[in-house]
């Protein structure tokens, strides 16, 4: 678990996520994608779906970041929300599993606690890796035995919707690495720029995950359209 978290230490994790729907949604684009975040320099890929995982961990040999998106019956809590997920993921071989780990139930009616402590008692040797969306969500999480805790969600729960992470001189961040004692806090979440990641690092952040500004070029895209509009 400690060589892991060693090996990203400082270093940019590459997001490689397409859902159902959007253009590079696909095992094969994403183990590619995966590869080629590894030649720019990549310390860690997240990613999403048990075919995307094992197809990456085909490509590469870099820790895994694996989650599942997994809605039940709408219910907003869909970052790798059951146990379920859970051994699905286990079963690839991702070095660490990321859940929602806001303040909201869960859908099978499962506090975080609870939740948590299954999940532990079952893979103690597995990282997790706790995604929140507020400087109390993280504390808890870290009080619980998070080995990671990340403002994934920071602008995505009721509280916190059209929020950004560089808000107010990205506080949020400087606010959770202050409060959370044991966990590694990586920065994750609009880091939209190489800029930004590199200013973040300077906050004590353990590393820093990349999504869509470098993997998602249909967004990519969109920036530059919108800013020649202007």
């Amino acid at each position: 678990m400690h060589q892991v978290l060693d090996q990203i230490k400082n270093g940019l994790i590459v997001s490689c996520q397409a859902l159902e729907g959007e253009p590079l949604h696909s095992p094969f684009i994403m183990g590619r994608m995966a590869l080629a975040a590894k030649e720019g320099g990549a310390v860690g890929i997240r990613a999403n779906s048990v075919s995307d995982i094992r197809e990456i961990k085909k490509q590469v040999d870099l820790p895994v970041i694996g989650i599942i998106k997994q809605v039940y019956n709408g219910h907003p809590v869909f970052i790798t929300p059951t146990l379920k997920e859970i051994d699905a993921i286990a079963d690839t071989g991702a070095e660490i599993i990321a859940t929602d780990a806001t303040n909201r139930i869960r859908p099978d009616g499962k506090s975080l606690e609870v939740f948590y402590q299954e999940v532990r008692s079952k893979y103690p040797h597995i990282l997790l890796m706790a995604d929140v969306s507020s400087v109390e969500e993280a504390i808890f999480a870290d009080k619980l035995g998070f080995d990671i805790v990340a403002p994934t969600l920071y602008g995505y729960t009721e509280e916190t919707k059209g929020l950004k992470i560089d808000d107010h001189d990205y506080a949020v961040i400087k606010q959770i690495v202050k409060e959370v004692s044991h966990a590694k806090v990586l920065a994750e979440g609009n880091v939209s720029t190489p800029e930004i990641a590199r200013s973040v690092l300077d906050f004590h952040v353990h590393s820093v995950v990349v999504g869509g500004a470098i993997t998602r070029p249909q967004i990519i895209t969109k920036r530059f359209v919108d800013a020649m509009q202007k």
